[in-house]
């Protein structure tokens, strides 16, 4: 080609694209059309539910929940446009021939259908890429789903397609997360309609099958340990109902996974319904997108946003893809349970209470007069023993400093540290704000010092592990409305070493601690204070 006719087609070319990225073109000139490799397709519009929450979804305000934006089309890029050109440029070889597009292959008749990526609502997409809530202000404007007057009902029901509901529980906040209230609402529809189930009328109970799911986060228990002790606390969290079974599965390790699915294709048959069922940030949406791997449509269905932020499901979604048949999957927004800590922390707040890895066991030697803290969210106190000291052993996250000390210093120990060394909650007016502490009684009695025989659990925080033989009084103080709860020993094991007297060892007591330091030194010089430059104690630290 001539030197004139290469200037003349690349001033073309950049005079196009000056012009499109100005606006005065739409679509690329008649000269070029022969040299895409493709024509661009037209978008489809979205459907009226986000595919990854399940919201109603609109496109006219952006401060509104639901709103979406439709993924252009056009590429501001040459070389992604016109690929064949890059090389020729870069290589300096241009000639007539480099101009013309090299031929297309023929496309295998399977490769000719291209997916293309679902559109979803923009929570949905700062969830998923940025792992928090894009407008804040727009999640305050969610309608409160109502579990029990929209789904429940129809889980009750012995009318209709058989309902296989799979019942989840964190392994790791067992009784936080049961879901206690349909629990007891399907073992009274048992109750009701069993009757006429042995008597051979139509009757399609609702058949629950209990998962429990995080069981990585635990330590390796002995075989069989975990499912009769999971039953157990089902039994007295209200399912007297008979149970279709129960599966302990790890969406993260993929443990369990593949021998639910093929249980609910069991036990659902070719057109039953199955439901998904929890408390909040329980793992619903993480599972079934683990399922979803081993459907029938692996890879082809659309994808369940996941997020630590509790939540994150808005409304009942319809999941296609995953099992076989005319049968139906749903999962449903998580239940809230009002008795959790986490309902009243803030994001910052609940990323240091959040189970996130495996659990650790932190274990202190206690007498009379001594007490624990976790944070600044629970006490426990030992104000009565039969023998002379207990083991006591902290199952939480790991984030979470502790205080070991005398009983009387506890309220100097809330005046001067809580918000500060011991966070959550984070800063001195958040204490404030979380209300008053109230105490909680019990009596326990144990017959080993070598395991742990009783759990104090509270509820969205973790557990303490009592070992001792003899009796016992510990007055737990927490936050009025968050649930503590005495229940059989999850984990019988504790510490090889023992945990010293005072702060544990964490970045948060360490970085409170400098903050501290800094200012008596700055206020003993009596010059002034610089806070741009000084560490904030009530910045959260959280442990990637």
């Amino acid at each position: 080609m001539k030197v004139d006719t290469m200037v003349s087609y690349t001033s073309l070319l950049a005079r196009h694209w000056r012009g499109r990225r100005r606006g005065h073109l739409s679509s690329s000139p008649s000269f070029l059309c022969r040299f895409s490799s493709a024509p661009l397709s037209d978008t489809s519009p979205p459907p009226c539910l986000c595919p990854g929450c399940g919201v109603h979804m609109q496109s006219d305000s952006s401060s509104l929940p639901g709103y979406f934006t439709i993924p252009s089309t056009s590429s501001t890029s040459l070389s992604n446009s016109f690929p064949f050109l890059s090389s020729t440029f870069k290589s300096g070889n241009l000639s007539t021939q480099s101009l013309q597009p090299e031929p297309e292959p023929e496309p295998e008749v399977e490769s000719e259908i291209k997916v293309k990526k679902p559109v979803v609502c923009a929570r949905c997409h700062s969830l998923r890429h940025y792992g928090r809530v894009k407008n804040p202000s727009a999640d305050r404007l969610l309608p409160e789903f109502d579990f029990q007057a929209s789904v429940a009902p129809r889980l009750a029901s012995p009318c209709g397609a058989p309902s296989l509901l799979l019942l989840l529980a964190d392994a790791s906040d067992f009784d936080g997360s049961f879901p206690r209230g349909l629990a007891r609402l399907i073992s009274a529809s048992h109750d009701s309609h069993g009757e006429a189930w042995k008597q051979g009328k139509p009757s399609n109970l609702p058949r629950p099958l209990l998962v429990v799911s995080r069981a990585d986060l635990l330590p390796r228990l002995p075989p069989g340990h975990l499912e009769e002790w999971a039953r157990s606390r089902a039994r007295d969290g209200g399912l007297t109902a008979p149970l279709a079974g129960i599966q302990i599965t790890s969406a993260m390790r993929n443990w369990g996974v593949r021998e639910l699915l093929d249980r609910v294709h069991s036990l659902a048959g070719p057109r039953g319904n199955v439901w998904a069922v929890g408390s909040q940030n329980v793992g619903k949406s993480t599972l079934i997108n683990a399922m979803a791997k081993w459907g029938p449509a692996a890879g082809d269905g659309a994808r369940l946003t996941e997020s630590p932020v509790p939540g994150t499901t808005l409304g009942v979604m319809k999941v296609d893809g995953v099992l076989e048949g005319r049968a139906k999957l749903y999962d449903t927004p998580g239940i809230l349970n009002p008795g959790q800590i986490t309902t009243c922390l803030n994001r910052d707040e609940q990323k240091l209470v959040q189970i996130s890895k495996p659990l650790r066991p932190r274990t202190y030697r206690i007498k009379v007069g001594q007490s624990i803290h976790a944070a600044g969210l629970v006490r426990m106190d030992i104000e009565e023993l039969t023998v002379g000291s207990a083991y006591v052993t902290v199952w939480a996250s790991s984030l979470l400093p502790l205080h070991m000390g005398q009983t009387q210093h506890a309220s100097s120990l809330f005046q001067n540290h809580f918000g500060l060394q011991l966070q959550p909650p984070i800063g001195k007016d958040r204490v404030k704000e979380l209300g008053k502490w109230v105490r909680k009684e019990f009596k326990i009695c144990g017959n080993s010092w070598d395991s742990n025989c009783v759990d104090i659990a509270v509820s969205g925080l973790g557990w303490f592990g009592i070992s001792l033989r003899g009796e016992a009084v510990l007055g737990v103080w927490t936050y009025d409305g968050v649930e503590v709860l005495s229940r059989s020993s999850l984990i019988h094991t504790r510490a090889a070493v023992f945990e010293e007297p005072g702060f544990s060892v964490s970045k948060i007591v360490s970085q409170a601690d400098r903050a501290s330091d800094k200012i008596k030194r700055v206020n003993k010089s009596g010059k002034k204070f610089d806070d741009g430059n000084a560490v904030k104690s009530s910045d959260p630290i959280v442990d990637a």
